[in-house]
């Protein structure tokens, strides 16, 4: 099922020797060294096209050419702090109501804190990944061109191959530049069209941006693999449609206008595929074996882990091991040592007042913990998470007990439905409050093993549909996004525990919606202007 990502220790060789020799020389030289690697060579070779796009994928999970740690991608920052889904995570989780970590590495605590400046390291990393990743990308689709492809005499299956691989690395580009648009803003701006060699790129618009990766999208999304086709781990049109959902949903925030009845449309295009379903259990798709008829766990697109083929400290591995703090036995969790980090912040707790929701209190470890976060360097306080497991749901562990084999869905068929009922709420007209309140009842209903937890046309609101989604998505990577949505991620109408960086909370400013340009890059190019306030 994890095929693919198996294969690409021999995909990063490639792919990074592809893109260092794309730095200095025309990628279409041929080396009078047969030793010399560059895409002259590379691309020749069909068997070649898919381990470099495979690179294009393990830019998600992976952070180097040898495993979790040694000839890593970026410098400057430790290879394990450098995952791109573990710098998700700090970013998405850390900054809000969520999640705390007991770790003081360099300027990890500003996140917490939400006082962070343009010189933090962990927002360059961040950064840095996003448009390593879009390089990436942008190789494999300048070198996957119909002209390209047809000078080197394959077959007609094998170009029509490439051509729906080159599909699949322009939604991996679409994707990071929607991270772009999300964290940063306004962005240098680079695609396949622009040439090789030393230059400066010129910085986007958030509204150019939103319309850019809205268009990427609707061009391929009818051309990807019909939803569930391609191999696991692979994206398809499900994919494609999840993501200019969660695009369309966040329009407003990111200049693209009101686009609400346009998430009802790519909504619809999922859950009328009839291909997911939801999970019987909330905990199924958090574990070991999540990858194992993961259609039916309502899991669309996930970002593979294996304990023995992809090694990473970041990722799952990190979420796991780092969720293990106070008495907590680790083998429960198929592990065999606690990072003694990751906590729950009491305004998650509270969204859970009902000890039948099996999302909530079930999953809390409460034994030796304290609710409040008096210092956010005790381990002991705050409580510990149980929603990740490096267990199968057999009851065995996962392959191995330092590397995970928890995959990491990035999207849910429960994100469809709730991202509905908030377009309706939100007064898209193409929506029915029927149909709202099904979908939440949907996803509420397996929470709860029944009808009991059941909402009325009457609680569909805007604070029912945020506190819903903390409920459904709590770390995963959702909530600074939603948060700043519901104009709650700044200012002093909501505060939390060490917002602002004092233990009650207190009002931050409203720059802080958005993460500043690193201090490197803009002293590299001058083309790029800071966020406002920064």
């Amino acid at each position: 099922m994890k095929s693919l990502f198996n294969k690409t220790i021999t995909a990063v060789v490639i792919a990074s020797m592809v893109v260092l020799t794309s730095c200095i020389k025309d990628l279409d030289t041929i080396p009078i060294d047969p030793n010399v690697v560059t895409s002259g060579t590379v691309y020749k070779d069909f068997a070649n096209y898919k381990l470099v796009l495979a690179k294009c994928y393990a830019g998600l999970v992976l952070t180097g050419q040898q495993g979790p740690s040694g000839n890593a991608d970026l410098s400057g920052l430790d290879e394990g702090f450098s995952q791109y889904m573990r710098e998700l995570f700090y970013v998405q989780e850390l900054t809000t109501d969520e999640a705390i970590i007991g770790w003081n590495d360099g300027s990890l605590r500003d996140y917490q804190e939400m006082d962070w400046s343009s010189a933090n390291e962990f927002i360059a990393v961040m950064y840095s990944r996003i448009f390593y990743q879009i390089t990436l990308c942008n190789e494999f689709i300048s070198q996957t061109t119909e002209s390209k492809v047809n000078g080197y005499g394959f077959t007609a299956d094998q170009k029509a191959e490439i051509a729906k691989y080159r599909l699949e690395a322009r939604f991996l580009r679409a994707l990071s530049y929607y991270h772009a648009i999300d964290m940063f803003g306004n962005v240098p701006f680079v695609t396949e069209k622009d040439g090789v060699g030393s230059y400066l790129p010129k910085q986007i618009t958030r509204p150019e941006l939103f319309t850019y990766i809205e268009t990427e999208l609707k061009d391929i999304e009818g051309t990807l693999p019909a939803p569930g086709t391609n191999e696991y781990g692979r994206v398809d049109q499900a994919a494609a449609w999840m993501l200019l959902a969660r695009l369309y949903l966040n329009s407003e925030v990111y200049g693209g206008g009101n686009h609400y009845n346009d998430v009802v449309t790519y909504v619809n295009k999922v859950i009328s595929s009839n291909v997911f379903s939801l999970a019987n259990t909330y905990t199924q798709m958090f574990m070991a074996d999540n990858d194992q008829n993961y259609k039916a766990k309502g899991i669309i697109f996930a970002i593979p882990h294996d304990g023995k083929n992809i090694q990473t400290w970041g990722g799952t591995t990190f979420l796991i091991h780092a969720s293990m703090v106070g008495t907590m036995n680790v083998a429960d969790y198929g592990i065999t040592s606690a990072w003694s980090g990751l906590r729950i912040k009491p305004s998650l707790v509270a969204l859970f007042p009902d000890p039948a929701d099996k999302r909530g209190q079930p999953l809390f470890y409460t034994s030796g913990q304290t609710l409040d976060i008096t210092d956010m360097f005790t381990a002991t306080n705050g409580y510990g998470s149980k929603k990740w497991s490096n267990m199968k749901s057999t009851g065995v562990a996962g392959s191995d007990p330092t590397y995970t084999d928890t995959d990491w869905p990035l999207f849910r068929l429960a994100d469809a439905y709730l991202m509905y009922a908030e377009a309706y709420v939100r007064g898209a007209t193409s929506a029915t409050q029927a149909n709202a309140v099904n979908y939440v009842n949907l996803v509420r209903e397996k929470a709860y093993g029944g009808a009991t937890g059941d909402i009325t046309p009457a609680d569909l609101t805007k604070p029912f549909i945020l506190a819903e989604r903390g409920r459904e998505f709590w770390w995963e990577g959702y909530r600074r996004t939603d948060l700043i949505r519901f104009g709650l991620f700044t200012g002093g109408t909501y505060v939390w525990q060490w917002k602002g960086g004092a233990f009650a909370g207190v009002a931050t400013d409203s720059r802080f919606n958005l993460l500043p340009i690193p201090d490197a890059d803009r002293s590299a190019n001058p083309n790029l202007t800071q966020n406002d306030g920064y």
